[in-house]
């Protein structure tokens, strides 16, 4: 059963550009949820760090929020302060979604069903023999769970901290499929025989300009995928595409997750499609006024 009143909040860090108070409101509006709000709390603002992602929620709970969307750097950070995590966020290693169930905060993990998602229509066939994945935080661990939950049949994960990708690979290896750390350095040996690579790292969002590796290592036989959507284009994209790569860009895993992250804090299932058109507006809109 849904709440009448919702008022949900983000917490990350240098989030003013987010794009999810404008899907989860429209969504709201288009369902009749009239009190409805989705505001930000940017730890940077608050001058908070985010060792203190727990305090900032706890915070915002006795100020009358009903539900939390987490992002970058707070995903992990965030769950020393729950009562509750659920298998799935917990085997992951990060929440991106927190709940109140009676009186009780819960998290969950909607990154990893969202990537699944785009994933599976954005790039719909595609090779999943050795995939490559920079980023070992929050987002690579559930990109990294999706992957090999998608059927990839080895990993390989890239870290500048080589030991909290191998913490993840050992993790995530469990299920049988072979999965390593790596080192950004290794990433030339492996790339030219790998099938896919996805960026799950800040880098190439706005204000973390560049690319996790460097671009002339990218051929027509690799599919590249990223998920950071600020900008949507990114410089690793942008060669990708240059050079004849199948792309999925961060938009359409943020709708996915989005739209899983709305129908837990509400109770109430949106309309995914919906989402991905309202988005494709904004982002249009957005580009209009850059040029």
């Amino acid at each position: 059963m849904s709440r009448s009143h919702h008022r949900i909040g983000l917490i990350g860090a240098g989030i003013d550009g987010s794009l999810s108070p404008t899907l989860h409101q429209t969504e709201a509006s288009a369902l009749g949820l009239s009190d409805y709000s989705y505001e930000l709390l940017d730890i940077d603002v608050l001058d908070r760090s985010p060792e203190d992602a727990a305090g900032v929620l706890r915070d915002a709970l006795a100020n009358g929020y009903t539900g939390f969307n987490v992002t970058h750097p707070c995903k992990q950070t965030v769950m020393t302060g729950l009562d509750e995590i659920t298998e799935h966020a917990a085997a992951i290693g990060a929440v991106n979604t927190v709940v109140l169930r009676q009186g009780r905060t819960v998290g969950h993990n909607t990154d990893e069903t969202g990537f699944r998602t785009a994933l599976r229509t954005g790039l719909p066939g595609a090779a999943m023999g050795t995939v490559v994945l920079c980023g070992a935080g929050g987002a690579g661990a559930a990109v990294g769970c999706a992957l090999v939950r998608a059927g990839a049949r080895r990993l390989l994960i890239a870290d500048t901290d080589v030991d909290r990708a191998t913490a993840l690979a050992d993790r995530l290896g469990r299920s049988g499929v072979a999965v390593g750390g790596i080192a950004p350095a290794d990433l030339p040996g492996v790339l030219p025989d790998a099938d896919g690579v996805v960026n799950a790292s800040p880098i190439g969002m706005d204000g973390h300009p560049g690319t996790p590796f460097a671009t002339d290592l990218l051929g027509p036989h690799l599919w590249v995928a990223d998920v950071v959507y600020r900008p949507v284009r990114t410089q690793l994209l942008a060669a990708a595409q240059s050079v004849g790569c199948r792309t999925l860009d961060g938009a359409q895993m943020l709708v996915a997750q989005a739209a899983d992250s709305f129908a837990l804090v509400t109770g109430i299932d949106p309309d995914p499609a919906r989402m991905r058109r309202h988005l494709a507006e904004v982002l249009d809109r957005r580009a209009g006024a850059a040029r």
